[in-house]
C-alpha cells in the first residue's frame, strides 16, 4: 500500500556512519532525505590503520558529506532527542520526519575512530599519532580481537623493524563465532612478522600515559609477565552511540547500549523508527551488516512509499570476517568460499584497497589524473 499522497515523505538519518551514508543515499530517489552528522566528512576507518603508518591516506579517507546526496541535504549538527515524528537537534532545530533512521554507529578508540568532528582537527590528530609511531622503536598493542590483529600487522608491514607487542586478556585471538583454523593461520603469519602474542592473563592496568603517542610505558600482567615500550594503542572497548535517545526509545535499549529492534529493523514498539548498524542488536558490528541493514530498511521503506515490492526480514549473517595484516597478508572467513579465504583473496577484496573505491563512487569522488 502506498504511504504518500503525491508529495516525497520526509526521512530523517541520523549518524553518518556506514549504516547511514548507504541509508541515506538509497532513499534520496524516493524520499526528502535529511542526513544528520556532527562532523563534515565521513572517515572510512576501514582504512584508518593503514593511514596510521602511511600519511598519505589521509587525503582519501575523509570524504565530505556533501557530495552524497544528489536530492537530499546534509545537516551538520547533533541529534539530542528523536521520536516516531521527527529529530531535535543540540541547535534547538526541529526536523520533522514521516521516518526516522537511526544510525549513529558506535565509539571506539583512536585512531580506529576519531570524535573529532573537524576535518582538519582530526587529520592533525592522525599525522601526529604517525609521527609518535615512526620515532617509536617498540609498540604495544592491547586487544588481539579483529582491530588489533589488522594494527598489528600494519605496523609490522610498514616497519618490519619495530618490536610489536600483542596482548589480551583471552587464551587466543579474534573472539568470536570463527573457525579455529582461522586464528591458527592469522597466528602463523603474525609469528612470521615477528608479533609477540602475550594471552591468557589481563592487565593489572593500562598505561597510565595517553594511548597513541610518544611516551614509554610498562604493564604487567596478573601472570607476572612485565611489557614495555615506546607507545601503545587500545583495540578494545566498542560502545553504541546511543546516549541521546530518551522517553519511549530509551526504553527499547538494553543493558549493554543497544536499541532492540524487529525483523524489519525498526525499534521495539515504533512504527515508524528504525535502528540500524552498530546501535542495534539485530547482528554483530561489522561495516559489512551496517551496509546489508541500511539495504534492507531502504528496500522497505520504498516497498512502503511507492507501493511496488514486499516488505522482507533481515536475516542475520553467518559468520564472516576478513582480517588484513598489511597490504598483502591475512585471513578470512567469507561466504561463498569453502575454509579459509587466504591472503591472496584478502588483499584483493580488502588489504590493498581497503574498499576505498566503493566509497569514492558512493560519494562522487572525481578520480585521481
Amino acid at each position: 500500500m502506498t504511504e504518500t499522497n503525491g508529495s516525497r515523505p520526509s526521512v530523517v538519518v541520523v549518524g553518518g556512519g556506514f549504516a547511514g551514508i548507504h541509508a541515506a543515499k538509497a532513499l534520496d530517489e524516493v524520499a526528502d532525505v535529511t542526513l544528520v552528522d556532527p562532523s563534515d566528512t565521513f572517515l572510512h576507518n576501514l582504512a584508518s590503520w593503514r593511514a596510521l603508518v602511511q600519511p598519505e591516506w589521509l587525503d582519501r579517507i575523509f570524504l565530505p558529506y556533501d557530495r552524497l546526496l544528489a536530492h537530499g541535504r546534509f545537516v551538520r549538527d547533533r541529534a539530542v532527542d528523536a521520536d516516531g515524528t521527527g529529530v531535535t537537534l543540540a541547535s534547538g532545530e526541529r526536523l520533522a520526519a514521516d521516518y526516522v533512521i537511526l544510525a549513529t554507529g558506535s565509539s571506539y578508540p583512536f585512531p580506529a575512530k576519531t570524535d573529532e568532528t573537524d576535518v582538519d582537527v582530526a587529520r592533525s590528530r592522525f599525522l601526529a599519532a604517525h609521527h609518535a609511531l615512526h620515532a617509536s622503536a617498540s609498540a604495544l598493542v592491547i586487544g588481539a580481537g579483529a582491530a588489533g590483529l589488522e594494527l598489528a600487522g600494519e605496523i609490522k608491514t610498514a616497519y618490519p623493524d619495530k618490536d610489536v607487542t600483542l596482548v589480551d586478556l583471552a587464551d587466543d585471538i579474534l573472539p568470536g563465532p570463527y573457525d579455529q583454523e582461522l586464528r591458527t593461520e592469522l597466528r602463523r603469519q603474525l609469528d612470521g612478522f615477528g608479533v609477540r602474542l602475550v594471552l591468557g592473563s589481563p592487565l593489572r592496568a593500562l598505561p597510565d600515559t595517553p594511548a597513541a603517542t610518544a611516551a614509554p610505558v610498562t604493564v604487567t600482567t596478573e601472570a607476572g609477565d612485565e611489557l614495555s615500550a615506546d607507545i601503545w594503542f587500545r583495540a578494545f572497548g566498542v560502545t553504541p552511540a546511543t546516549g541521546f535517545v530518551t522517553g519511549s526509545l530509551a526504553n527499547a535499549r538494553d543493558d549493554q547500549g543497544y536499541l532492540r529492534v524487529d525483523d524489519q529493523l525498526r525499534v521495539v514498539g515504533h512504527e515508524n523508527v528504525y535502528a540500524i548498524g552498530d546501535i542495534g542488536d539485530a547482528d554483530r558490528n561489522m561495516a559489512a551488516t551496517a551496509r546489508l541493514q541500511a539495504q534492507l530498511v531502504a528496500a522497505n521503506l520504498v516497498a512502503r512509499i511507492t507501493g511496488a515490492g514486499e516488505v522482507t526480514g533481515y536475516e542475520k549473517l553467518p559468520p564472516m570476517v576478513a582480517i588484513p595484516l598489511g597490504p598483502e597478508g591475512g585471513a578470512g572467513q567469507l561466504p561463498g568460499i569453502e575454509g579459509l579465504a587466504g591472503p591472496d583473496v584478502i588483499a584483493q577484496v580488502k588489504g590493498r584497497s581497503m574498499l576505498m573505491e566503493a566509497y569514492d563512487d558512493l560519494f562522487n569522488v572525481e578520480p585521481a589524473a
